[in-house]
């Protein structure tokens, strides 16, 4: 797993990962993670390509400032980032609220991406899991810091640690750990309800981009989702690949909301094979009227 880098971006710090050459993807973990999700993707993928994994303000080892979470917030932070790393274009994957920004970043910047990877995203129907439902109430602050006092993730993380170190690895139990964990920290807690409540209320996903996909159908679109996610549901993923005749559908049979922890050589074979079949779209051709071309159809893998 490469290091972690860090940036001054308008006065807080922003940690990422960078490896190998080459196209740049650029990879957008999802709430509560870090650039730390993609730890079994960026040593495939950074042999053929250059990755950029951030940790988004508010997650991991970033700043978590009492600042703006919303999706256009979060594109502007990636852009001033590739800005900074001087980085013209990229190839967007985004998992989960990762790929709701990813969404949001080719809405308010197409000419900086190529193409987008969407991998069990948010952003695409109200549907979600009732724990993030119910999280996003008023008060939840009071509950959480009983749900994960710190003696209990540090317990935990040990466990974890003498696992990892024997080679056994958990799929998304382990991700979802890594969540919880982080609410035992007081300014990760906080950052986790604003940007929780920037996307979702009581009756589910609050932020929807399904009124504006027409806006980058000339983007090539790859969706990978798992048949049995608990928390956005496979539905989306299908409605999204009808309504963009264009994209690509990669269904992983047993597989639940971390396609990239829980069968990541799969993963990884999906983004290759996308990124050698399509062209990057050109800035002048990033975003136009809607036209539907030939359906790639849906492609069910293991």
């Amino acid at each position: 797993m490469t290091q972690l880098m860090f940036h001054d971006l308008h006065g807080d710090r922003l940690a990422y990962r960078m490896a190998g050459t080459g196209e740049t993807l650029l990879l957008v973990h999802g709430m509560a993670g870090s650039s730390a999700t993609w730890r079994y993707l960026i040593p495939e993928l950074s042999k053929r390509y250059r990755v950029v994994a951030p940790d988004m303000p508010g997650h991991g080892e970033s700043d978590k400032p009492r600042g703006d979470y919303s999706l256009g917030a979060y594109a502007a932070t990636l852009r001033d980032l590739l800005d900074a790393l001087d980085i013209d274009r990229v190839t967007v994957i985004g998992q989960s609220l990762g790929g709701g920004v990813a969404l949001q970043m080719a809405y308010q910047y197409p000419e900086r991406c190529e193409r987008l990877v969407l991998i069990s995203s948010g952003g695409l129907g109200r549907e979600v899991s009732w724990t993030l439902r119910v999280l996003s109430t008023p008060g939840s602050e009071l509950v959480l810091p009983l749900l994960a006092p710190p003696f209990v993730r540090d317990a935990g993380n040990t466990i974890r640690g003498w696992l990892g170190r024997r080679g056994l690895r958990a799929g998304a139990v382990e991700e979802m750990w890594s969540a919880y964990a982080s609410l035992a920290d007081g300014p990760s807690r906080r950052a986790f309800l604003r940007i929780l409540r920037s996307v979702v209320d009581p009756g589910g996903q609050a932020v929807s981009a399904t009124s504006r996909l027409y806006l980058s159908a000339r983007l090539p679109m790859q969706l990978i989702w798992g048949d049995h996610d608990p928390i956005i549901p496979l539905s989306h993923g299908v409605a999204t690949h009808e309504a963009m005749p264009s994209s690509r559908l990669a269904v992983l049979p047993g597989i639940g909301h971390f396609p990239h922890v829980e069968a990541p050589q799969e993963v990884v074979e999906i983004i290759d094979t996308f990124l050698r079949e399509t062209k990057p779209a050109q800035p002048e051709t990033a975003r136009g009227e809607y036209r539907a071309p030939h359906a790639d159809g849906v492609v069910s893998t293991r």
